[in-house]
């Protein structure tokens, strides 16, 4: 089988609007849908992110229920040459960065947490690349 990308990603969140706050206006994220009591969904490039109340979807008979809990991470590829700036912004918005690091190719990441606590990482083009 061969895949293009994962299209969309799912976090489980307590508090809708405190995340469609958090995404849309500190992160920049555009909101593609709010349903109250239900979700919010996020364009991050040419992928979705979803963000459910976790109970409100392991009620659902359709789409197939899923849900999690606990801390869940996700990471933002930064566009080629963005990833300074990007830093810089997160740290202007007062969310703290709480951990670089430098992998294997000298390409970077950060980390910081979102409201719930799930634990994001914006790296450098180039993390995941095949040889």
């Amino acid at each position: 089988m061969k895949f293009t990308q994962i299209k969309e990603t799912c976090l489980y969140v307590e508090d809708l609007e405190r995340t469609k706050i958090f995404y849309s206006e500190q992160l920049g994220l555009e909101i593609i849908s709010f349903v109250t009591d239900s979700h919010v969904f996020f364009r991050a490039g040419s992928s979705v992110l979803l963000c459910f109340l976790a109970e409100v979807s392991r009620a659902k008979k359709f789409p197939p229920p899923h849900y999690a809990y606990g801390r869940q991470h996700l990471a933002f590829e930064a566009p080629e040459g963005h990833y300074d700036a990007l830093l810089r912004a997160v740290k202007e918005r007062n969310i703290d960065v709480y951990h670089h690091e430098t992998w294997a190719r000298g390409t970077r990441s950060f980390y910081f947490d979102d409201p719930d606590g799930h634990v994001l990482e914006i790296l450098e083009c180039g993390v995941w690349d095949a040889d």
